[in-house]
């Protein structure tokens, strides 16, 4: 199949042992990143099979009207960048693997980064040092402060793993069936959401992006946050209302917000609100950028090409789309 690949930036997919996976393919690489539909479109045209390199290619009905020879779109994980829809209108099929076992441990691995970042200002003490000035105000210690983790999931399990390693006591909050399945397991419940809130030294959230949990933490949850606590976004932007994150860092409610994750990616402004403000740390989405995670997740993608090849797709989305109904 003539397989592209779309905002593969560093080109770094090449030199992954997965790839190993598309040698019966013809693979195309694209390094940069287009939106729009008429430069996609051009590029697309011969793609048989098009990788989407997570969220950063918003695959629209415009865009699939100008690409009659597609037929595969393979990616990994949630979609809500994609116009399933029209996909099967198309006859487009998407494969996604969004059960893989395992969470993504360098998404845990730099959340729990974030929360140290924060907790001892190292980005701060760090430029102070460059400037030549020995130490700003202390930082806080993690051992025995409450941390609140947002959705009991895969991800958030694995962060705790690490929080108990650092002697955090640890509660959790979300979803009426997340909350019962944390409570089945012997975990604590925070007593309500706004207990969660309030009284949580660190919140960091781990919910999957999809319409329902659009907007899912508002202002008001952010600034009842005590004045000294961290929080910390490595899922998505969505999750938090528009404006809301930079509205409680100008109230200094929570004291420090650590992010990965943006409103609008890549973000390239360096005079961007959210990048200059001294109260937030940011990352520019690099969860889950990790060769070995990278290897892991793409091995997953290319499989579904080679099962599709071979007549016996895998993690179909929409089925419906072999007959375009």
């Amino acid at each position: 199949m003539k397989v592209h690949i779309l905002d593969d930036w560093h080109d770094t997919l090449r030199h992954l042992p997965s790839y190993a996976k598309l040698a019966d393919h013809d693979v195309t690489i694209w390094t940069d990143h287009v939106e729009d539909p008429a430069v996609l479109a051009d590029r697309l045209g011969e793609a048989e099979a098009v990788v989407l390199f997570r969220e950063r290619t918003a695959i629209t009905d415009e865009l699939l009207a100008r690409l009659p020879n597609l037929r595969l779109i393979s990616q990994r994980g949630v979609h809500p960048h994609v116009d399933v829809e029209a996909c099967t209108r198309h006859g487009v099929t998407l494969s996604s693997n969004k059960t893989a076992t395992g969470p993504s441990v360098a998404a845990a691995e730099l959340t729990f980064a974030l929360i140290l970042s924060a907790a001892r200002q190292l980005p701060q003490q760090m430029a102070s040092l460059k400037e030549g000035k020995w130490q700003l105000a202390p930082g806080q210690s993690l051992h025995g402060r409450r941390i609140g983790l947002y959705g009991f999931g895969r991800l958030g399990r694995q962060v705790a793993t690490y929080a108990r390693a650092f002697g955090m006591k640890i509660w959790w909050w979300g979803s009426e069936g997340g909350r019962a399945r944390a409570a089945d397991q012997g975990e604590e419940v925070a007593p309500s959401r706004e207990a969660f809130f309030t009284e949580s030294d660190v919140i960091s959230v781990h919910v999957r992006m999809v319409p329902e949990t659009r907007g899912l933490i508002t202002e008001a949850d952010l600034t009842s946050m005590k004045p000294s606590a961290i929080f910390v976004n490595t899922s998505r932007a969505g999750l938090i209302a528009p404006g809301a994150t930079l509205a409680a860092a100008e109230a200094g409610r929570p004291g420090m917000i650590a992010l990965d994750v943006f409103d609008r990616e890549p973000l390239t402004d360096p005079h961007d609100p959210i990048l200059i403000h001294p109260r937030i740390i940011a990352t520019p989405h690099i969860g889950f950028v990790t060769e070995d995670e990278l290897d892991r997740q793409f091995a997953d993608i290319y499989n579904q090409i080679d099962a599709f090849a071979e007549g016996t797709p895998i993690h179909v989305v929409n089925p419906e789309a072999a007959t375009g109904s």
